[in-house]
């Protein structure tokens, strides 16, 4: 993302300045906070008044809780930079904030107001937002981006569908997949413009020789086939051709990633972890198709999706575009580069407990406290960050 062309006068508190701030912020330390109430309420130590199964609670606020606020934030910055026009600030921005966390208030005491009240508070979240990001764009005329919004109303009625699932059915399978499928799409789409992009920028000031391949033809079917592939496993996740169509996309996208000359950026963590946060699509891709020709558990890819490339994806873009924005060196403190490696153990604890059920147990628990380690280190470490002006150059 490039930095913010212009912005309305603005006096209120920093952190309603930009929507990342806000979203970044509350999205990490729900994200951490989450996972330290759902291993109790897995093992039966605590009950939430949720209507929501545990299982699919935590599910549910990772997807339509802390990654909608993520996208959201990503979005509320880089759509600006897209269009040319200003930013949500102050008021507006407040009231969005707001409006989500209603939703987590709401999902989570819904066995209190009732499934329809609780639904029609957490999905008005995403329409909003849908229904911001759809006018920012065709009154900018950023035709190109519309793409974004494709995966944006997926992600929306999957949201839709689990609700209805859940109180239908008592457990969420088709809210779960869309919701997974959609951000997917959204991490290909903008981690297949930013790794390279950034990747580029990085090399040609520090380390001049072999560049990312440019977006041609072959990122084009890449990126076609991956999410044709994501949409039949959506309907028929067990069906073999599926499985033959996601281990496809997955190789395709294994080739597509190492375009990228991930390899000559070791020297930058902040570049190095966009590589390795988007290793986990292909190997999600794999696995996931791996298991449904049932070779393997569901689990492991779809742990290597979530934990891997959403949990670390968006944990690099919020780190980079915090320091960025912000008017701060882009350079990763040991302290970011710690929180780096705690995604990269979550996600592999996590694939490895699918694998081996023996563990589970004791890598479940290694998960659980890495992964709440990450999102509330982060929101600690950057949390002046959030909640201070912009440094002056």
């Amino acid at each position: 993302m490039a930095p913010i062309p212009r912005l309305r006068s603005y006096e209120g508190p920093a952190l309603f300045s930009y929507g990342f701030r806000p979203f970044f912020l509350l999205g990490s330390l729900h994200a951490g906070l989450a996972i330290l109430a759902w291993l109790p309420m897995f093992y039966g130590e605590l009950q939430l008044s949720t209507a929501f199964a545990p299982r699919d609670w935590h599910i549910h606020e990772m997807l339509y809780g802390y990654l909608s606020a993520v996208i959201t934030g990503f979005l509320l910055t880089a759509v600006p930079n897209w269009t040319g026009r200003m930013p949500l600030q102050g008021r507006p921005l407040i009231v969005l904030v707001l409006i989500w966390v209603a939703g987590r208030v709401a999902v989570t005491i819904s066995a209190w107001i009732g499934w329809q009240a609780s639904g029609l508070i957490d999905v008005s979240f995403l329409i909003v937002v849908a229904a911001v990001m759809a006018r920012e764009i065709i009154k900018g005329k950023n035709w190109r981006n519309l793409k974004v919004m494709v995966a944006l109303s997926i992600l929306t009625i999957g949201n839709i569908t689990f609700h209805l699932e859940a109180h239908l059915l008592g457990a969420a399978e088709y809210g779960i997949r869309i919701g997974v499928a959609a951000t997917m799409m959204l991490v290909m789409v903008i981690g297949g413009r930013i790794v390279p992009s950034f990747t580029r920028n990085w090399l040609s000031r520090e380390n001049p020789g072999r560049m990312p391949a440019s977006f041609g033809t072959f990122d084009m079917i890449s990126m076609a086939g991956a999410s044709l592939a994501l949409l039949v496993w959506i309907a028929l996740p067990e069906w073999q051709i599926t499985g033959v169509a996601l281990v496809a996309a997955g190789l395709v996208q294994t080739v597509h990633m190492a375009r990228w000359a991930g390899d000559r950026t070791w020297r930058d963590r902040l570049v190095l972890i966009l590589h390795v946060a988007y290793a986990f699509v292909p190997l999600g891709f794999i696995l996931t198709g791996l298991a449904s020709l049932g070779l393997i558990p569901t689990g492991a890819g779809i742990h290597a999706w979530t934990g891997g490339a959403m949990g670390g994806m968006t944990l690099a873009v919020m780190s980079r575009a915090s320091l960025g924005h912000t008017g701060r060196a882009l350079v990763a403190s040991r302290m970011t580069q710690v929180l780096y490696l705690l995604i990269v153990i979550v996600a592999l604890a996590r694939i490895i407990a699918a694998l081996l059920p023996d563990w589970t147990d004791a890598l479940l628990h290694l998960a659980g406290a890495a992964w709440a380690a990450t999102f509330i280190g982060f929101a600690l470490t950057y949390w002046n960050v959030f909640m201070q002006p912009r440094v002056k150059a």
